[in-house]
Protein backbone atom coordinates (compact mmCIF):
# COMPACT_ATOMS: atom_id res chain seq x y z
CA UNK A 1 0.00 0.00 0.00
CA UNK A 2 1.31 3.45 -0.94
CA UNK A 3 1.36 6.50 1.30
CA UNK A 4 -1.92 8.33 1.13
CA UNK A 5 -3.07 11.73 2.26
CA UNK A 6 -6.20 12.71 4.13
CA UNK A 7 -7.89 15.96 5.08
CA UNK A 8 -7.47 16.79 8.79
CA UNK A 9 -11.10 18.03 8.89
CA UNK A 10 -13.23 15.44 7.05
CA UNK A 11 -10.56 12.69 6.81
CA UNK A 12 -11.43 12.35 3.12
CA UNK A 13 -8.81 10.87 0.79
CA UNK A 14 -6.84 13.44 -1.22
CA UNK A 15 -4.61 11.18 -3.30
CA UNK A 16 -5.73 10.06 -6.74
CA UNK A 17 -3.21 7.99 -8.68
CA UNK A 18 0.15 9.71 -8.51
CA UNK A 19 -1.19 13.06 -7.28
CA UNK A 20 -2.52 14.81 -4.21
CA UNK A 21 -5.56 16.82 -5.35
CA UNK A 22 -6.15 20.20 -3.69
CA UNK A 23 -8.31 23.25 -4.39
CA UNK A 24 -6.35 26.53 -4.38
CA UNK A 25 -7.16 30.24 -4.60
CA UNK A 26 -4.68 32.93 -5.60
CA UNK A 27 -4.52 36.53 -4.38
CA UNK A 28 -6.79 37.62 -7.26
CA UNK A 29 -9.38 35.22 -5.75
CA UNK A 30 -9.25 32.95 -8.82
CA UNK A 31 -9.76 29.25 -8.03
CA UNK A 32 -8.11 26.16 -9.46
CA UNK A 33 -7.16 22.55 -8.84
CA UNK A 34 -3.53 21.86 -7.95
CA UNK A 35 -1.97 18.41 -8.29
CA UNK A 36 1.04 17.74 -6.04
CA UNK A 37 3.50 14.87 -6.14
CA UNK A 38 2.89 12.59 -3.11
CA UNK A 39 6.58 12.10 -2.24
CA UNK A 40 7.57 14.40 0.64
CA UNK A 41 10.19 16.79 -0.72
CA UNK A 42 9.25 16.36 -4.41
CA UNK A 43 7.97 19.76 -5.55
CA UNK A 44 6.56 18.64 -8.90
CA UNK A 45 3.06 20.01 -9.45
CA UNK A 46 0.44 20.42 -12.17
CA UNK A 47 -2.05 23.22 -12.63
CA UNK A 48 -4.19 24.53 -15.47
CA UNK A 49 -2.06 26.91 -17.58
CA UNK A 50 -4.85 29.54 -17.45
CA UNK A 51 -4.70 29.69 -13.64
CA UNK A 52 -2.21 32.36 -12.63
CA UNK A 53 0.21 31.84 -9.76
CA UNK A 54 2.72 34.61 -9.12
CA UNK A 55 6.05 33.72 -7.51
CA UNK A 56 5.98 34.66 -3.83
CA UNK A 57 2.20 35.02 -3.52
CA UNK A 58 0.39 33.31 -0.65
CA UNK A 59 -2.12 30.76 -1.93
CA UNK A 60 -5.15 29.56 0.00
CA UNK A 61 -5.44 25.75 0.10
CA UNK A 62 -8.70 23.86 0.60
CA UNK A 63 -9.81 20.27 0.84
CA UNK A 64 -11.66 19.59 -2.45
CA UNK A 65 -14.12 17.35 -0.55
CA UNK A 66 -15.24 19.40 2.48
CA UNK A 67 -13.91 22.79 1.26
CA UNK A 68 -12.28 23.56 4.64
CA UNK A 69 -9.09 25.60 4.71
CA UNK A 70 -5.97 23.51 5.20
CA UNK A 71 -4.27 26.25 7.22
CA UNK A 72 -1.73 25.14 9.80
CA UNK A 73 -2.39 26.53 13.26
CA UNK A 74 1.34 26.91 13.97
CA UNK A 75 2.13 29.35 11.12
CA UNK A 76 0.03 31.41 8.70
CA UNK A 77 2.35 30.51 5.80
CA UNK A 78 1.97 26.74 6.20
CA UNK A 79 -0.62 24.25 4.99
CA UNK A 80 -1.44 21.09 6.95
CA UNK A 81 -2.62 17.61 5.98
CA UNK A 82 -2.19 14.05 7.24
CA UNK A 83 -0.09 11.40 5.52
CA UNK A 84 -0.74 7.73 6.28
CA UNK A 85 2.27 5.53 5.49
CA UNK A 86 2.41 1.93 4.29
CA UNK A 87 2.25 0.65 7.89
CA UNK A 88 -0.87 2.71 8.65
CA UNK A 89 1.00 5.26 10.80
CA UNK A 90 -0.24 8.84 10.59
CA UNK A 91 2.22 11.70 10.09
CA UNK A 92 1.48 15.40 10.08
CA UNK A 93 2.70 17.07 6.90
CA UNK A 94 3.18 20.82 6.67
CA UNK A 95 4.27 22.70 3.58
CA UNK A 96 4.61 26.30 2.49
CA UNK A 97 1.62 28.04 0.94
CA UNK A 98 3.95 30.64 -0.61
CA UNK A 99 4.31 30.03 -4.35
CA UNK A 100 7.76 28.67 -5.29
CA UNK A 101 8.86 28.31 -1.67
CA UNK A 102 10.16 24.78 -1.03
CA UNK A 103 9.55 23.96 2.64
CA UNK A 104 8.02 20.67 3.75
CA UNK A 105 7.95 19.04 7.18
CA UNK A 106 6.82 15.56 8.19
CA UNK A 107 6.10 15.36 11.92
CA UNK A 108 5.56 12.05 13.70
CA UNK A 109 6.46 10.14 16.83
CA UNK A 110 9.78 9.30 15.12
CA UNK A 111 10.71 12.98 14.90
CA UNK A 112 10.70 15.72 12.30
CA UNK A 113 11.86 15.40 8.68
CA UNK A 114 12.62 18.74 6.98
CA UNK A 115 12.94 19.04 3.20
CA UNK A 116 13.31 21.88 0.74
CA UNK A 117 15.77 24.68 0.20
CA UNK A 118 13.59 27.09 2.23
CA UNK A 119 12.94 24.78 5.19
CA UNK A 120 15.13 26.96 7.41
CA UNK A 121 12.41 29.67 7.42
CA UNK A 122 10.05 27.95 9.85
CA UNK A 123 11.94 27.63 13.12
CA UNK A 124 9.19 25.77 15.03
CA UNK A 125 10.45 22.64 13.29
CA UNK A 126 13.90 23.06 14.81
CA UNK A 127 12.43 22.73 18.31
CA UNK A 128 12.73 19.59 20.37
CA UNK A 129 10.18 16.82 19.82
CA UNK A 130 8.73 17.56 23.26
CA UNK A 131 8.19 21.23 22.36
CA UNK A 132 6.66 20.21 19.00
CA UNK A 133 4.06 17.97 20.65
CA UNK A 134 2.52 21.05 22.27
CA UNK A 135 2.28 22.81 18.88
CA UNK A 136 0.73 19.99 16.86
CA UNK A 137 -2.83 20.39 15.59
Amino acid sequence: MENHYICPHCRGHLRVGENIVLKVRNTQREKGILLLHPEVGNYTSLINPHFTIIEGERLDFFCPLCMNYLDAAIDENLVYMIMVDRQGTEHQVYFSRVADEQSTYRVSDDGIMLTGVHSYKYTHFKSSDQQMSSLQN
